[in-house]
This record gives C-alpha cells, structure tokens and sequence, in this order.
C-alpha cells in the first residue's frame, strides 16, 4: 500500500527505480574492450518529482553503520573510459543534496586527467561512460566524504588504456584504486593484470552485471578485492533496521585462469572465486546533466566505488588488501539470501552456494557488506 501511495504521489521508491524499465548506459563493447556496469531509468519513462530517486548518501550512512565524524583527506583513484565533461558540476550537486562538503578542483579535493596525467586534452566524451563516472565520485563522497579524488580518463575502453589509467592513479598518488567495469577473463585482458598490483596500493573492482557466469575482469585478479552487489530495503522490525539479500544481476564466477589464492578456502571452486564482499548496487541515486538531473541507477559499478571509499575512509587504504577481508570476515554484516540467477533462482549453479547467498561465504556477496568500517 505504501509503495503505491508514493508512486501515485508521482514519487519514485528505490525498489521502483529497479524496474525491468532500466537500460545499459553503455553499448556492447568491441572485442578487446571493458564493459561498463552500470545500467539507468531514462527521465522519458519516469514519473516523480525532481528530487533524488533511489538511494542516497544518507541512506547508505544508516544501512552501513557510518559515523559521522571527519575521516583522512585519502587520495581514491577512479580508472574510467572517455570524459564526462559535466562530472565535476554534477558531483556539487549530489554533495549539496546529502550535506557533504564541497569536493572540487578549486580546494584541492577533485581532479580529472587524461590516461596520461594531464589536465588537457582530455579524451572525447560518452553518454554511457558519464553516467558510470558520476555514479563513481558519487558512491566515492557517499563512503569518504572527505577524501580526495582522481578521475584519470582513458580514451577508450581498451585494456591497454584502463590500465595505463590505473598506472596513472598511483603515479598521482590513489592510495586505492577503483574499477567499475569488466570483461570475460581471458588471455587478452590477463596480460594487463600487473596493471592491477601495486605496492602500498589496495585495488577495488566490480564482480560484474551479469549474474553467475564467467569471472569478470579485473575482479577475478588475486590482487583486487571484488565487489559484488545487493539489494538494499529498509526493515524496521530488525536491530539494524535495513534488510540485504544478493542482487539478482550481480556478478560471481569461479575463474579458469587465475589460482587458488592461499586466503580464500571455499570447497567448489578449484581456483579464484568472485567476489569478496559486496554492497548496495540497486537503485541509487545519482544527478547527472545529460539525461536532465536525478535518475536512479544500479550496477556494481555503484558497490566498487562505494567500497574503495571505505578503504579510503578506513585509514587502511594501501595497506589493506584482499586476504585481510578474509581474516576479518567476522567483521562483516553476512547476507543469506537472493541469489544472482535471475532466471532460474538458483538452477544456473544446482543451489550451490557460487550463486545463492547463504550463512558464511557465498560467491554472489563474498563474506557479507560493511559493518562500519571494522572490516576495511
């Protein structure tokens, strides 16, 4: 009843802005390209006030525990294909929505170069890949309010580019790295992983859209912590007031390349599964200009993000890397249920626990969201 007042109120819930309505940002990706992770509701099929539509910063504060109090002024890197020549004002207006201090180029908190560090020229812009950018710096502010951020822009999708993004990141001192886009592991994106290692430098990639398949890189690298996605809901009648189950679309896979990793002990995948935690990738809001202000978007391109800025928040950041989410599993908020099978609940994987979310480790959500900060 609820959800239907509001919606007859011309107001759009974020269990609404899911709807099978939304669209990919981005188009296919060419052989040799990442594919961006984040999928929109297009204004012309939205019917609701001008307001923010989904999940904000204050939202994601109470769900995860975040206190507020000031944290470190952590440089987090954001790897992206292609300019978003509005990131910047957009970003403003989401931090003003939620009471987050200004981030911008005149006070030393944003920056946005070229895959080669420098201010101009930058690379050609890309509806899709904008809106993957904001819904970054966004998921960025909502985790570390007052960390620094590195928009380092390649000009394409390319593997090659992304990862001289990465590189670039470092070199202007990202103490965490954050990927939100993926593909197909495979010998041609695996011959940039040691993009994707660098001393003093925790990396954070998204565990994919596509439900229980292939791993997607770069999250399947034993040197990145994967994130994969959930689905968030308010729930009054527990302590923790919110309720988390495994988003249906977000990505975990058992890899065929990359080995065992000492830290990580689940029993059916004989070589590097994904993901390692997870976070809210359904339904949040973001402000961008191109497609005329608020809109509601979803993807892991929204939990990587929001995880790298934990890290950042953390203190941790550089130090922290993916076997420490394993010792601190208990540190963690499990979820055990929804599974990432969207059309068969769970057949896709014969109920087994690489896409069905359950008590302890589960391959759809890791070893469970933040609990505060206790985990990073």
């Amino acid at each position: 009843m609820l959800a239907a007042a509001v919606a007859a109120a011309g107001v759009l819930t974020p269990a609404a802005a899911a709807a099978p309505m939304s669209r990919q940002a981005c188009p296919e990706p060419a052989p040799g390209q990442a594919r961006c992770l984040t999928t929109y509701t297009p204004r012309a099929v939205r019917a609701f006030a001008d307001g923010p539509a989904g999940w904000g910063a204050a939202d994601l504060a109470s769900a995860y525990r975040l206190l507020d109090q000031a944290g470190p002024d952590t440089v987090v890197g954001i790897s992206i294909a292609f300019d978003a020549p509005n990131l910047e004002a957009d970003l403003a207006v989401y931090r003003a929505q939620y009471g987050l201090p200004p981030c911008t180029t005149a006070n030393g908190c944003f920056r946005k170069v070229n895959q080669q560090g420098a201010a101009a020229p930058l690379p050609p812009g890309s509806f899709g890949w904008a809106i993957e950018s904001t819904l970054d710096v966004s998921m960025v502010s909502a985790a570390c309010p007052s960390c620094r951020i590195v928009v380092v822009e390649g000009n394409s999708p390319g593997f090659a580019d992304l990862a001289e993004t990465e590189d670039t990141a470092v070199r202007l001192g990202a103490k965490v790295v954050s990927n939100s886009y993926g593909a197909r592991e495979g010998g041609a994106p695996l011959a940039y992983a040691s993009h994707y290692q660098h001393p003093g430098v925790t990396v954070v990639a998204s565990s994919g859209d596509s439900g229980f398949t292939a791993a997607s890189y770069p999250a399947v690298l034993a040197s990145t912590v994967a994130v994969g996605g959930t689905s968030l809901a308010r729930d009054p009648d527990s302590p923790r007031g919110w309720a988390e189950s495994a988003w249906q679309y977000g990505g975990s896979g058992c890899s065929a390349y990359i080995a065992k990793p000492r830290w990580q002990r689940d029993t059916h995948c004989g070589k590097r599964t994904v993901a390692d935690v997870a976070a809210v990738a359904d339904g949040l809001a973001v402000y961008n200009t191109d497609v005329g202000g608020w809109l509601p978007v979803s993807g892991t391109s929204a939990s990587a993000p929001f995880v790298a800025g934990l890290y950042g928040r953390s203190g941790r950041a550089g130090t922290a890397q993916p076997a420490d989410v394993y010792a601190d599993a208990a540190r963690f908020t499990d979820v055990t249920t929804g599974n990432n099978d969207p059309n068969g609940a769970g057949k896709k994987c014969g109920g087994d626990y690489l896409c069905v979310a359950g008590p302890g480790y589960d391959a759809p959500t890791g070893v469970g969201v933040p609990d505060g900060l206790s985990g990073f």
